[in-house]
């Protein structure tokens, strides 16, 4: 039998509150079964780019990432935060490694290809080594993974946090039964942004389309959904949504995806 994998994207205003961030890590700490870490950092990039002047732009949810935007997210994702990060739960005594997807050829993507918006220096996974990441989860290390993959051809680029949990989860179904977990300040997805109690405790597929027609889920909540989804049509056995304290408590009040 399969042993269970949990994979947890951390993102939001918790990766703005050093509180809350460190609760997170604390409780993450505490998983006994074998666990990767993703984490985002949008806000930070966006308040590290104003400081130098830099003028973030964002369309449906996503960067658009220009050089200097570029030199920005690298600096803030694989350095302030990851290093951070790691050392937090180095502190919790979980032997934590800080990833980008350039080290040890995790994982390459390419510059998304311009149809209608040019991106920038955004990239697209096409593939992952699962088996040098298993190697690291044999030896009881936990990967902590920025957003930041390469191209093999020397070329960082930025990439979908989300997307990066997904397409982890994705790779490692093969060895593990995987858990997907996306966590941010939300208890889930809401019917109505201003309820906070408002949550769809289940989506299908049907529902998510619905629910997009009504524009009720939209920006930036429309890469994490569509995430979500891929990763159930290719391996990943259950992915919810929800709060920081869901991982280890799935009582709580959450939203879990279904096909």
């Amino acid at each position: 039998m399969k042993q269970t994998l949990k994979i947890i994207k951390i993102g939001g205003n918790v990766m703005n509150s050093k509180e809350a961030l460190m609760g997170f890590l604390a409780d993450f700490s505490k998983i006994k079964t074998p666990k990767i870490l993703v984490h985002g950092g949008g806000k930070k990039a966006t308040e590290i780019s104003e400081k130098l002047g830099l003028q973030s732009k964002m369309i449906g949810g996503r960067r658009i990432t220009n050089q200097a935007e570029l030199e920005v997210v690298t600096m803030v994702y694989a350095g302030l935060l990851n290093k951070n990060i790691t050392a937090q739960l180095q502190q919790n005594n979980c032997n934590a490694i800080g990833l980008s997807g350039a080290d040890a050829n995790i994982i390459t993507a390419h510059k998304r290809i311009v149809k209608n918006i040019d991106y920038g220096f955004a990239g697209d996974v096409d593939a992952v080594n699962n088996k040098i990441v298993k190697v690291f989860l044999d030896n009881k290390l936990t990967p902590v993974f920025c957003a930041i993959t390469h191209n093999k051809k020397g070329q960082l680029l930025n990439t979908n946090a989300d997307t990066i949990a997904n397409e982890l989860a994705k790779s490692l179904s093969a060895d593990y039964r995987v858990e997907l977990i996306y966590c941010f300040e939300k208890k889930g997805v809401l019917l109505n942004v201003q309820e906070e109690d408002s949550v769809i405790e289940k989506i299908d597929v049907d529902l998510y389309e619905n629910l997009q027609q009504k524009n009720i889920i939209a920006d930036g909540m429309l890469p994490k959904l569509n995430n979500c989804f891929d990763a159930l049509k290719n391996g990943v056995e259950k992915v919810i949504i929800g709060l920081p304290e869901v991982i280890l408590n799935n009582n709580i009040k959450h939203t879990t995806l279904v096909l």
